[in-house]
């Protein structure tokens, strides 16, 4: 972030100490590669902040493992398109009951980067494990409605759920079918994608070769390599210098102008990564709706967008952004107020104030937010502590164990408000009509009537401010002049590499 930026920040938020995360911005350097005809065996090196936690997406390995493996390394039954429309993938065919109860698929002739076959029995397995007792997958909760998953032959394979799912097939893209002989695979990979794992090195880098046997089309290049970067500056500064071909997110708009000069191209997509103040509900005084409401209208979120973001991205007042058929304009559900936050404190016994601890990532832009949030908040008489955590820490102790009091996240899943009718999850929000909204919408016969349900669901969780949902982040990603085919939009970290080429 540029000092420029850190001063309005700072003016909006009135105090921001000197703990604070600063993105710096960039030194000049080289020159992006020249343009020219695509080279097929050239290697792209994909410059991200967003290292995943681990390999396996269900044991918590983060965005970052969706970004680097799902369609890349791992392939599921069907695939999500940057559009955010289902294809077939593995699944060549499938037939539906007329009960909409069991779904039976073909399977593709596709072979592991291991050289064992895909078979049903694989299938069967990735299922069931991930939605098994250990696993702590995003969309678990979702996919429960899988009831037992039958193998008619090795090509055949049909799963019975307990209920209807209209939303099946789309969840089934985002579930990496494994070689059920693989064995752990937090350090090691083995699917049946365009790439295959070549190099993990923790807290650097992920390589991926391409696979020679590929049963589908070739990839455009001839290999990716993931580096991963601690901060911002460090990640310009190698797309500058040419040691990256393009950044997946860039978090800094002050850079823009000075990559726009030099020939670097500027992609803005789509986003559905939405930046949350996230209570834990299940403790005192989140617990109590004027509370959460009163906080909500302490943040000047407008504010703190233009600080952040320099007019990008957009508020919203609800975890659905416009990009999803049931989203409702509720920025001002919960308007900046300071005196209604004020009223709304001592109504629910809070006219002194409370304090409280927002443990945040130690990643991206979380900890600068936190800061803008303590100085609003004690405009109120609310006292903010700031813990900063790495990411490995937040998947254990917020998301696994539960055991904090308020945090800052980026969510980047499409089609999340789910989670709101999830009473386990990681924040504790249980609302009963929102849970029976939710699961009445799964089990839709239509796609107006799914839409008219979780809308109702998308106004109660505003209405109850079941967390804050602080704005959605724009979608930016640069290229160096010549990089072509690169994803256009951030749909929940989706990243497919093998369109991507270089001069």
């Amino acid at each position: 972030m540029t000092s420029r930026r850190l001063n309005r920040l700072l003016a909006a938020s009135a105090a921001v100490s000197a703990g604070a995360l600063v993105l710096a911005g960039c030194a000049s350097g080289g020159a992006p590669a020249a343009s020219g005809d695509a080279d097929a065996s050239a290697e792209i090196v994909v410059g991200s902040q967003n290292e995943p936690t681990n390999l396996d997406q269900i044991f918590g390995g983060s965005s970052g493992v969706t970004e680097a493996f799902t369609g890349n390394v791992y392939e599921g039954l069907f695939r999500i398109t940057d559009d955010a429309e289902v294809e077939p993938l593995l699944a060549t065919a499938t037939e539906v009951s007329d009960d909409g109860l069991v779904y039976t698929f073909a399977l593709a002739d596709a072979t592991f980067h291991s050289g064992d076959p895909l078979t049903a029995d694989d299938v069967k397995y990735s299922l069931e494990r991930f939605v098994g007792e250990e696993s702590i997958a995003a969309r678990k909760n979702q996919l429960s409605v899988i009831d037992t998953v039958e193998v008619i032959d090795d090509k055949t394979v049909a799963v019975t759920l307990s209920r209807p799912s209209i939303s099946f097939t789309y969840n089934l893209g985002y579930v990496w079918v494994v070689n059920d002989e693989a064995g752990e695979l937090t350090t090691t990979a083995d699917g049946t994608g365009p790439y295959a794992l070549a190099d993990y090195r923790k807290g650097d880098s992920i390589t991926l070769e391409v696979n020679e046997d590929y049963w589908g089309d070739a990839p455009a290049n001839g290999g990716v390599v993931y580096q991963y970067y601690a901060d911002a500056t460090a990640l310009n500064n190698a797309l500058l210098t040419g040691s990256v071909d393009l950044v997946t997110s860039q978090f800094n708009p002050d850079s823009l102008a000075e990559f726009e000069a030099a020939g670097f191209e500027i992609i803005e997509g789509t986003s559905t990564t939405k930046e949350l103040l996230a209570f834990n509900n299940r403790i005192e005084p989140f617990t109590d709706v004027n509370v959460r409401k009163a906080l909500y209208s302490a943040i000047d979120r407008e504010k703190l967008l233009d600080a952040i973001w320099d007019g990008r991205g957009e508020l919203i007042g609800s975890m659905v952004p416009p990009s999803e058929p049931w989203y409702l304009d509720l920025a001002d559900n919960n308007p900046y107020d300071p005196a209604l936050a004020e009223q709304l404190l001592a109504d629910a016994g809070y006219a002194d104030g409370f304090s409280f601890t927002i443990d945040t990532p130690d990643s991206g832009v979380h900890s600068t937010v936190a800061e803008f949030l303590k100085s609003e908040l004690a405009k109120v008489g609310v006292t903010v502590d700031i813990n900063i955590i790495t990411d490995d820490e937040w998947y254990q102790k917020i998301y696994t164990d539960k055991n904090f009091e308020a945090t800052l996240q980026g969510h980047v899943n499409d089609r999340d408000i789910n989670f709101y009718g999830n009473p386990d999850f990681y924040w504790g929000y249980d609302n009963a009509d929102v849970q029976t909204w939710l699961a009445e919408s799964e089990a839709a016969s239509t796609v107006e009537e799914q839409t008219e349900l979780i809308a109702k669901a998308n106004q109660q969780i505003s209405d109850d401010a079941a967390s804050i949902w602080l704005y959605l982040n724009p979608q930016l990603r640069i290229a160096a002049e010549g990089v072509t085919g690169v994803p256009e939009n951030g749909l929940n970290s989706l990243f497919y590499v093998y369109d991507i080429t270089k001069a």
